[in-house]
């Protein structure tokens, strides 16, 4: 995924156009269900939502949701997948998982599929997003719900107040002193939410980011353990330290859900985070604050740029006994025509962003995001999976190692770090520890 070589290759496209007919009506009710497991983030029940009035009158498919926090997710996922059990016929994953499942039989490949369905539209899908959920034998195994990197999200008229200056490129000193500037614990607001939630994909997804633009590495190229190094300890201690002294109550309790609720309150002035979290702080009946956020790239240190690049995406169980129902379902839910549906029924800011061409060449959208869509769109083009810090890695990934091993390496190391967040052990003790368990792992691919 060399986004040195071939950035994004966004394309500014005409919106894709409503098919008409695209699902038969079935003559008598539903005809099919199908299982789907779904992670617990606002698009995703915005989706849930649809459903029932928008996608299984004119399918003739039932679709029955599990909807779990992204910790209790992964597991699940990992659970059902890896055994074969073919409990769900959709399941939410990522880049992480297709690294580690493509080309296994534990996904189906949807290349057949998306052959057929001239109305999905590969072509205005970002090349990113198809490369990154692609196996190594070059088949794609998933579809986008939404595309994403990560970005700094705050309260403009707190900074002001405050005397607080966040540039469009901010290094994180930059945002240690304006969380620090803002910090009113007293009106119960926080200078700055940052994922304290143990889990490689919570707490270490920023984490790791910010290990990155220090000039740390969990592996060298030739892998070696680099958890206990200075650099990623100068970016852990950074990290602890600022959610200590400007960051929100109970870090070690919040992840993307509960930081993003504390922004939508009103309990915090900054958070970085994902670029998708714009659709629920920017929704109206969700958000408290809506119009009075800005935004900046993700804060750096020795990089360019430190964005995450991410997709949420729809997959086939290889286990799954209803593909074709379950690629009705993942095509409609990843279209162009459903973000459509989403902007006319719940506004456009709440539109699944990042993944298309179209959704960026469709004014409706881009005036209801003009604060800060230019911002997704440059982030995502500069996230580079092969060369995200200022050395050679072992394996593809921003905010994740893709090997299967790294899901318990990074999920324990994030559990050391907890402690330190709460202050039962220092950073450095944190990191010895992760350490010798970076050490098995290096170890073994070592061979």
């Amino acid at each position: 995924m060399n986004t040195k070589r071939g950035k994004l290759a966004i394309v500014a496209a005409s919106v894709t156009a409503i098919v008409a007919g695209v699902f038969t009506v079935p003559a008598h009710g539903a005809t099919s269900t199908i299982n789907v497991l779904m992670v617990g983030n606002p698009q995703m029940k915005d989706l849930q939502a649809l459903t029932d009035a928008n996608f299984t009158p004119t399918s003739g498919i039932k679709v029955n949701y599990t909807v779990l926090p992204e910790n209790e997710l992964r597991d699940k996922v990992t659970q059902d997948v890896a055994s074969g059990a073919g409990q769900y016929d959709v399941v939410t994953l990522g880049m992480y998982d297709i690294a580690n499942w493509g080309g296994t039989g534990k996904l189906k490949s949807i290349d057949s599929y998306v052959a057929s369905d001239s109305a999905w539209n590969k072509a205005d899908v970002f090349p990113a997003f198809l490369k990154g959920l692609s196996g190594a034998d070059g088949k794609l195994y998933a579809a986008p719900f939404y595309g994403e990197s990560s970005m700094l999200m705050y309260r403009k008229d707190l900074a002001a107040k405050a005397g607080a200056v966040i540039p469009l490129h901010p290094t994180w000193q930059q945002v240690a002193t304006a969380a620090a500037k803002m910090n009113d614990p007293k009106n119960g607001v926080a200078g700055i939410c940052l994922r304290g939630l143990p889990g490689w994909g919570e707490m270490f997804a920023p984490l790791t980011t910010v290990v990155n633009t220090f000039g740390g590495t969990w592996f060298t190229k030739d892998w070696k353990a680099q958890v206990s190094a200075k650099p990623f300890n100068d970016a852990v201690s950074f990290y602890v330290n600022l959610l200590k002294k400007s960051g929100e109550k109970g870090a070690t309790q919040a992840g993307f859900t509960e930081c993003d609720n504390a922004m939508a309150q009103g309990k915090a002035a900054m958070w970085y985070d994902a670029t998708s979290a714009t659709g629920s702080i920017e929704k109206a009946g969700f958000s408290n604050y809506v119009g009075k956020f800005g935004y900046a790239y993700a804060p750096t240190v020795k990089t360019a740029y430190s964005g995450w690049l991410w997709a949420w995406a729809f997959a086939i169980e290889g286990a799954s006994k209803q593909a074709d129902a379950a690629w009705k379902f993942m095509s409609w839910a990843t279209s162009s025509q459903y973000e459509n549906l989403v902007g006319e029924k719940l506004g456009w800011t709440a539109v699944p962003d990042g993944k298309r061409a179209s959704t960026y060449a469709n004014a409706n959208y881009t005036k209801a995001a003009s604060a800060y869509y230019k911002v997704v769109l440059g982030s995502l083009e500069h996230a580079d999976p092969l060369n995200p810090g200022v050395q050679p890695r072992p394996t593809s990934g921003i905010q994740f190692v893709a090997v299967p091993e790294f899901a318990d390496l990074g999920t324990a190391v994030s559990q050391e770090v907890a402690k330190a967040i709460t202050g039962g052990q220092t950073v450095t003790q944190a990191l010895a520890k992760g350490q010798k368990l970076a050490e098995v792992v290096a170890a073994k691919h070592k061979k």
